[in-house]
This record gives C-alpha cells, structure tokens and sequence, in this order.
C-alpha cells in the first residue's frame, strides 16, 4: 500500500461482539449504569475470560479473529496438500510449507542471510554505507528511513516518492529520550536484547556487547531528531515536496542519484520529505558515525527483520524481548499462526482470494452497502443541521459527504503475484523475495497516476479504515462476518456495531487528520476560518475529557495523540444512534431479554469494546497508540449523549453524565 506520513485511520484494536441478546454473565450486578457503563456491561465477561497466554490482551475482537484463523489455516493446509494447485494455491501452500518445515529451518541456520552478511562485511567507505541503505530498503528492511510511493497529498490523483523518519528498534523515539525509571530500565534489556541477538548471528560476546552500545548510540541519535507522534498528526507539517536540487541542499552528504540508482528508480521526480530536520540530522551522522559503526547497525535491524523467520534461538530471543518485556505476553504462539502472519503479509491477496471463494458470500457484501447507505444519509441530514459549521463549509462538508468511496470485501482487481518465486526451500527466503516483490511493486507506482483500486488491508483482516487521501471508507470481508456483522441480530444490535463502526469511519473524514483533505483527497484548507475555529475549541474539549482518565499507575491517556479515534467514536456512535432510531421507526418496539432497543444498541456498543489487557501492553498502547483503552471507548462517548442518559434513565450529577459545560458532540 502507499506509504504515509500520517496512519490511515482505523478501529485497530476494534473488539467486536453482537448477538441477538445479551447473556446475563456477561454483565456486573454489582455496578451501576450510572457509575460505569463498561465495566457494567463487561464486568463478568472480563472476569470470566482470562489472556491467554499467548496474547498481550483478549477481547471478543481476538475471538473473532480466533475463528477467521481457523478458517485461514484449513486454506493454508488445503493449499498445502493441493494435488493439482493452480498458481495461487501453489503459492500460498509452498509458502504455508516452508514456514511449517521446522527441521529445514533449523537445519539452514543463518544459511538464507550469508549473502546479506557478505555485504555488510565488505563495507569499507561512506559510499558503501549509502549504498548499503538502499539495497537494505530494496529487501524490505528497514534502517534509517522510510522510503516509497505515497499519493501526494496535494495532487492525490498522482503517485510520489516519499521520504519519512525511521529506523528505530524501540517501538517509539519517546522511549530513548524520556528520563523516568521505566523507560531507562527498558532501554538496559533493549542493550541486552541487541546483545544476545548479535551473538546468534555470529558476533563474540564481547564484541556483540559492544556492538549493542553503538545501536543505541545511533538510534538514539536518530530518536532525537525524530518528531513525537502527536506532531506526526499534522499532515501539513509533514509535507515538503523537493525537486532533485532541493535534495541535495537538504542533505549534501547523501547521494540521493546513487540511492534511486540502488532501488531502481529510474524517474524518481520531486520527492516529498516528510521531516526535512530528521534528514538533516542523518546527513550529518553520515559525516560523525564511522563505517564500523554503520555495519553494526545494519547486522542488527537486518538480524532483527528477519528473526521471525530463523531458527527457534532466534525466534525466542525476539519473542523475550518484544513480545515478553514490551507486552507482558508469556507465550509464543503457535508456529502455524506466526506462519499465516508472514504470509497475509507477504502474499496476502493470495491468500485473500481463496478466503472470499469459501466464506465471503455476495449476500454480505450487499448487506453492507446498504447500511453504509443509511449511515450515510444520516451523517448528511445531521450535518446539515449543524449550528456551529457555517454554510460555506457545509456545503463543501456535504460534498466531501457525497463524494466518500466505499469498498467492501475484496478488490475487484487482485495483485498479481505470478513473478514472485515462492517454493518449499527456505522459509526465510520466501519472506525475502515477497518483501522484495512488494517493495518493487510499490516503488513502480511512482510517478504514475493513482490507482484507486486498490487496497490498504487485505481481504481476512479483521479491521475497517478511512483513506483520507482516498476519501474513502473500507471494509475489509474479514469483520464482515458473525458475531461482528449478523443478519440473525436485531436493528438495535447491528447498529451498536457494525454501524457505530460505519459512523466511526465516516466521521474520520472529518477528525483533526481528515477535515484537512477535500473531496477529491487533496490536502487542502475548505473551511472558513470561522468553522475551522468552531471545530478545534470542541476537539479541544475532546483532548481534555480524555486526557483526564487515568490508564494504569497514574500513566493518563495522550489526548492529543488520541483526539482523531476519540473524535471517531464519538461521531460514530451518534450517527450510528439516529440511523438506528429512523430504522426502527417502521418496526414496533419490543423488549429482548429485558432491554429496550435502545439499551441494547448502547449495550453492543459496549461489548464491541470488551478487553482484558497485560499491563505491560496497556503502558505500550498508551505510549504508542492513537487509540484510547477500551473502557475509554465506551465510557467517553456515552457519557456526552444525552440518548444514552435516557435510554438507562441515568440522573445527572453521576459518573456516565458528563456535567452539561463539559459535554461536548461534534457530529
């Protein structure tokens, strides 16, 4: 997919789970509507599901995409015993086999890497070092920087190259730079980590000890010219398209002629440098880091990228340190699941087609479109109500509204994967040449015109996403399906779900990212400034409520990092509520299980976003995430609306009713 400097904006740690009822263990007796909605709603659920232990968190998200892994992995297993597969199930099964053939992977060791090895060995000058970043990111690793194709978010009908910070092992440059107790003892085992990795790869302990010092000095360097990832939320801040001259002022030491030539860019054109201070602070570690420094720094991330796919040493040392000490998770998964990942990564429309075939029916897919319709209609009948958006930006507003493209399922075109060479041999080199594949696909876009086609997610993933530079809504097959998305569920249960999710899209179209683009996806200032005031002091509003609650240990939730999912959430379930009531007004009301209509929407709302999380991943989530914590999600929003204060006849002065100077709705 194009590569950006902002995320495409998605539900990520969405948790689905809708029923026609509600089962009473799910629910707290003990807790009051009024005091705690979610913990109301899903106190006996979290009781009653522990973490697994091969998960950081566990929520009726994970179930879902439990069973699509079900589904997923009796393809991969047919593929694999396919007597007479066509291409893609050859593909897809050699590529399911390699990563199953436990002995051949043991038995290859470092075998798939030697000749990456052999480069980083003969590297001796400045020169070499350049030329080394390129053939790295030609392969798909990533060190330094970021580089690839991006629709130009000035002209979205054409394809650019872009350029944007990296090159970091930690998951964030806030956790090189901060000064607390945590983040400097995290940075000791990430040391050790580094160490204990280098030493598998060849390295004497001694020498990968010293080795391990000089990443950190490097990334750290690189972590404190990097922009925090709040002001990597200003899509204007990060554009700066440069002709070829302008490059070179910006970085006189990196040959950026040399490095097209390395990635086989042959028409490279004007570039858009996301951060041009982080490529001023590379150049000049370009002048002060010597060579040897350089090829440590290489032999790590190459190390790193690809341990996933080495033998067990390997794959245990990554898994201690970034799935046990950032996550708190205790287990590895299992290796047919780590298998599937690496493969919807790799070749994930292949695989994606043989998923539509078998368990996505065109029923759903026409379902869907119409309660987009719906959710739609709504969306524009309440802006048009708006009092706070003026009537000239309103009518661009609706138009943008209007102008929304939708996918749902599947593409309608497949990448065709037929020249990448994927076989039984090494599992490590089938990851090679599709990261390889992938990143030359992309690179070949630039400079043409946008294909808006394609597709951000491949088709199983469990997710939706709004492209602001598409302006369009997507909605992959995989969260098309029970629980999430069921034609035996009432009105009440769809529309806390699945339309909640269709309002949450739609509305990041106008969040703090989304309201910057126009109709056609082009980067551009349509408000008045007098609306565009009027937004920002109620996004203000949303950044306080939310950076007032407390996560865990006194760590508050990042407001400003999480104003754009908050905002969605909140849109989403408003927009959601009025659809649902203009449906049900053609049925007669009726109690389920002891709740209203209304309740039960509010109530699938509310177990859409059950979850137990390690606190380990919840520090990690806060620090990194643009999502808020679940019962965030839930409480947040539901405490602004004066529909949910009603439907549960909710007094005020309590927890779940906001006082009215601080109740805010956007949407």
């Amino acid at each position: 997919m194009p590569m950006r400097h902002f995320a495409l904006a998605s539900l990520l740690l969405l948790a689905p789970s809708l029923q026609a009822g509600f089962d009473p263990a799910n629910f707290d007796p003990a807790i009051k509507p009024a005091d705690d909605f979610y913990h109301y709603a899903d106190g006996g659920w979290l009781k009653s599901h522990p973490i697994p232990a091969d998960h950081s968190s566990w929520g009726a998200f994970y179930e879902l995409d439990e069973n699509n892994h079900q589904n997923l992995h009796a393809i991969l297993e047919s593929a694999a015993h396919a007597t007479r597969p066509n291409q893609i199930e050859q593909q897809v099964g050699d590529f399911y086999q390699s990563g199953m053939d436990e002995p051949a992977i043991e038995a290859a060791g470092l075998s798939p890497l030697q000749l990456e090895f052999a480069r980083l060995a003969a590297l001796r000058t400045p020169a070499d070092v350049q030329a080394e970043i390129a053939h790295l990111h030609a392969i798909g690793v990533e060190v330094v920087f970021l580089f690839g194709a991006e629709q130009d978010p000035k002209e979205s009908s054409m394809m650019i190259g872009s350029g944007a910070q990296a090159g970091l092992g930690l998951p964030d440059q806030a956790y090189y730079v901060r000064a607390d107790e945590k983040s400097a003892q995290l940075r000791q085992k990430y040391i050790a980590h580094v160490a204990r990795t280098l030493v598998l790869s060849g390295e004497s302990a001694a020498q990968a000890a010293a080795e391990a010092q000089t990443v950190m000095r490097l990334e750290t360097a690189l972590a404190r010219a990097s922009k925090t990832n709040v002001e990597l939320r200003d899509p204007v801040a990060n554009y700066h398209r440069l002709p070829a001259a302008e490059l070179r002022k910006l970085t006189p030491q990196f040959d950026w002629s040399a490095y097209f030539t390395g990635i086989a860019l042959t028409h490279p054109g004007e570039i858009d440098i996301g951060q041009p201070d982080f490529f001023r602070a590379f150049d000049g570690l370009l002048l002060s880091v010597p060579v040897s420094d350089w090829r440590c720094y290489f032999r790590w991330h190459l190390v790193r990228s690809f341990s996933a796919f080495l033998p067990r040493a390997f794959v245990n040392e990554s898994f201690d340190f970034y799935g046990q000490t950032l996550t708190g998770t205790p287990q590895l998964r299992e290796r047919w699941k780590r298998v599937l990942g690496a493969e919807d990564a790799g070749i994930g429309e292949a695989l994606g087609q043989l998923y539509v075939a078998r368990y996505f029916p065109p029923a759903s897919k026409a379902r869907m479109l119409r309660l987009v319709a719906n959710l739609r209609a709504t969306f524009r009948t309440r802006l048009e109500a708006l009092e706070w958006m003026d009537p000239p930006t309103k009518a661009k507003a609706l138009a943008k509204l209007d102008a929304f493209g939708v996918k749902i399922g599947y593409p309608d075109k497949w990448i065709d994967y037929s020249h990448l060479v994927i076989d039984r041999q090494s599992y490590a080199l089938n990851v090679l040449r599709a990261r390889a594949f992938n990143v030359r696909r992309d690179l070949n876009k630039i400079g043409k015109p946008t294909d808006r086609g394609e597709w951000g997610m491949t088709p199983p993933t469990v997710n939706a996403y709004y492209d602001p530079t598409m302006n369009e809504v997507v909605f992959p097959a995989g969260i098309l399906q029970p629980p999430f998305f069921d034609a035996a569920a009432d009105d009440a249960v769809n529309y806390g779900g699945i339309g909640a999710v269709i309002g949450h899209e739609m509305t990041h179209g106008f969040d703090d990212q989304g309201r910057q683009f126009d109709a056609h996806g082009n980067l551009a200032d349509w408000w008045t400034p007098a609306s565009a005031e009027r937004f920002k002091a109620l996004a203000a509003r949303v950044i306080r409520q939310f950076s007032g609650y407390i996560a865990i240990d006194g760590l508050h939730v990042n407001g400003e990092l999480t104003q754009g999912e908050n905002i969605a959430d909140l849109g989403g379930v408003t927009i959601a509520y009025h659809a649902f009531e203009k449906a049900q007004a053609a049925h007669p009301r009726e109690t389920i299980g002891g709740f209203t209509p209304e309740q039960r929407f509010f109530l699938s709302w509310a177990t859409v976003w059950r979850e137990n999380i390690r606190p380990e991943a919840l520090r990690l989530q806060i620090n990194t995430d643009p999502h808020s914590p679940p019962e965030f999600r839930v409480d947040g929003p539901l405490s602004n609306l004066a529909e949910f204060a009603d439907a549960f006849h909710i007094p005020a002065n309590t927890p779940m009713v906001r006082p009215a100077a601080d109740r805010v709705r956007i949407w």
